[in-house]
């Protein structure tokens, strides 16, 4: 018997680990009702905008990088 194992069973039917599948679509909700809580409805879509304007560098640098794959760096700044 392991040591400090208080008798509670910490695996879910099959042996899998129970944090394994931790967030649902109930968390993703309540999550949704405190950003619009905290931020307000107005701030939302500047919000949203400034995140996809920076998805969209960071993809383009990233591909840009692989792109390079060992040559020099560039020096032109992203448009």
């Amino acid at each position: 018997m392991p040591i400090g194992n208080s008798g509670q069973n910490t695996e879910r039917k099959g042996g899998t680990h129970m944090l394994r599948n931790g967030l649902e679509p109930w968390h993703l909700l309540i999550l949704a009702i405190v950003v619009i809580v905290l931020f307000g409805s107005k701030k939302l879509p500047d919000t949203a905008r400034a995140l996809g304007k920076s998805m969209r560098i960071l993809k383009s640098e990233a591909k840009a990088m692989k792109e390079t794959d060992g040559q020099a760096p560039r020096t032109d700044p992203p448009a």
